[in-house]
């Protein structure tokens, strides 16, 4: 994968912060803040996710007296609208 070059500017503390994490962890600071970077965004997918799931949770039976569940296609306003 090719590789882009960023220069971000930071405080000293936060960059002798992330030297020192870095180090701990035995990788450049380069490789600690693309780590930070990739586990950040997963973590807005898992939220997303997650957000996702508990929106359907709540609202599931709206949505299957609506549209019906997947063996009873159309749900209780199929009749009424001459189905979809």
């Amino acid at each position: 994968m090719a590789k882009t070059q960023l220069n971000v500017r930071v405080d000293e503390s936060t960059a002798e912060a992330a030297r020192r994490r870095a180090q701990q962890r035995g990788v450049s600071v380069n490789r600690y803040i693309e780590e930070l970077v990739k586990q950040d965004a997963g973590e807005v997918g898992r939220t997303f996710v997650e957000a996702a799931a508990d929106f359907m949770q709540q609202y599931e039976a709206v949505f299957t007296e609506e549209f019906g569940t997947p063996d009873t296609p159309g749900g209780a306003s199929q009749g009424s609208e001459g189905g979809r």
